[in-house]
């Protein structure tokens, strides 16, 4: 007996396939099962085998089976084509939190490689993803992977799609959660995301601390034993102290309206630390070590205008007035908007880089697109600060810091400084009274009155 069976291309689990058309025969039946590689799919309700040429082999070497092609008036080259395509491998990116991607693709052990050298890496073996921080060297490198394997690179940004956008997973404290009320009443009293963050990283840690003791019923005495759990086996900083008591202050008196647990509670005495400064020099030998386009102008934006890390990336390209040569900085610390200068050089090379990048909305766009990622200015710097073989502690504030210093060196008023600054109060931004050379260089140390007829002996007894 003669039997017919219809092929049709179709693309099942991601993976081209040819799918078997043919009357219910029992004989017949039995002879596709003895295909190699034949399944049943469910969601297509039908047979259908891998599209190979030792597939197609077997099929027509059954017996008394005549096989018609109907692939939609396509020829074999086009279906060939649709295989390669179906079979493509794909490699998933997708934002989820702020600071970090993860990725997802079938298995690869050359790329599974190539993520392990990327700082930071983790491997989520519940979900069988990975994630990686998101930075722009990470992103280009598995850009340019898949680009020299000809994979598909799909790029989503979750983070950015949520309204309200969930904290990164903190693996200390994972089994830990801030009670509910606590992260809404921030939330209702439009407190930062960073803030936010902090506040609840920090108030996991004093929930761990009184696992054992319902925070309802702690005293004054109980936090004090905290902080000083802080202070003397953890070490931490003074800023990590204020944050961690902030916290709990916040917790006792908004939410659970129980002021009187906190009030008598003393903050440490602040610190007096004058910032690391960079001289003139040593700012263009750190702008001059840079070759990337972008790079440099992320740089020179940050010191031009005194900017901090988060209004940098911030910035929106409409943001350049380069008629009244400012740049504007929206929403920044305190929610409050502001102007700084823009400096004819700086815009010289925007100019220069918007000719080559054409950004659309962001300043400085990432290489999937959508806003540039704090982490990967910070990697920006650091390497900057490597090559310019510059001995001090530089970091993106750095910049920021010598800024004002170099603008009161150069005769700024101090009130215009606190402007460009957006500092609240003209007593932060007298800091840099302290630091400036302006004057100290003048002065002269009483003991060269002494002159040369001063003999000091050369013999210590």
């Amino acid at each position: 007996m003669s039997y017919n069976i219809t092929i049709q291309k179709a693309v099942h689990r991601n993976k081209a396939v040819l799918k078997l058309i043919f009357p219910y025969r029992t004989e017949l039946i039995a002879m596709v099962r003895s295909l190699p590689g034949v399944l049943w799919s469910s969601t297509l309700k039908c047979w259908y085998i891998p599209y190979t040429d030792k597939s197609i082999a077997s099929l027509r070497n059954l017996a008394g089976v005549t096989i018609i092609a109907e692939i939609d008036n396509s020829t074999d080259k086009d279906v060939q084509n649709v295989s390669e395509a179906a079979l493509q491998k794909k490699l998933q990116i997708i934002r989820h939190t702020r600071e970090r991607i993860k990725l997802i693709f079938p298995y690869d052990p050359k790329l599974v490689a190539l993520i392990k050298t990327i700082p930071l890496y983790f491997y989520d073996a519940k979900p069988k993803w990975w994630t990686v921080p998101h930075i722009e060297s990470a992103l280009e490198l598995l850009s340019n992977y898949c680009k020299n394997r000809s994979w598909l690179c799909e790029y989503k940004d979750e983070w950015a799609e949520q309204t309200i956008v969930a904290r990164q997973k903190d693996h200390t404290y994972e089994n830990i959660v801030c009670p509910p009320q606590f992260e809404d009443k921030l939330k209702m009293l439009r407190y930062s995301e960073s803030t936010i963050n902090n506040y609840c990283s920090a108030f996991k840690e004093f929930i761990r601390f009184y696992s054992m003791k319902p925070l309802e019923t702690l005293e004054q005495q109980d936090i004090e034993k905290f902080l000083l759990f802080l202070t003397e086996e953890r070490k931490v900083s003074i800023s990590y102290h204020n944050i961690s008591f902030s916290a709990i202050k916040f917790f006792y008196e908004k939410v659970l309206e129980r002021g009187e647990v906190t009030n008598k509670i003393n903050r440490p005495r602040g610190e007096k630390v004058l910032p690391e400064v960079l001289s003139e020099e040593e700012v263009q030998r750190l702008i001059c070590s840079v070759s990337n386009l972008k790079h440099k102008c992320i740089l020179m934006t940050l010191y031009s205008g005194g900017l901090r890390l988060s209004e940098v990336v911030g910035l929106k390209v409409n943001d350049i007035d380069s008629k009244r040569m400012l740049i504007f900085i929206r929403k920044a610390k305190g929610r409050k908007d502001r102007y700084t200068i823009l400096s004819k050089e700086l815009l010289r090379w925007l100019r220069e880089y918007f000719e080559q990048e054409k950004p659309r909305e962001w300043l400085f766009e990432g290489v999937m697109g959508g806003q540039y990622s704090m982490k990967s200015v910070q990697s920006i710097m650091h390497d900057a600060v490597k090559i310019a073989g510059i001995k001090k502690h530089a970091t993106v504030h750095t910049l920021r810091h010598s800024f004002a210093t170099h603008m009161l060196e150069n005769g700024t008023d101090l009130r215009y400084i606190q402007n460009l600054l957006g500092h609240n109060s003209s007593r932060t931004t007298e800091i840099y009274t302290h630091i400036t050379t302006k004057g100290i260089g003048q002065l002269v140390s009483p003991l060269d009155r002494f002159g040369t007829e001063m003999n000091i002996s050369r013999d210590v007894r």
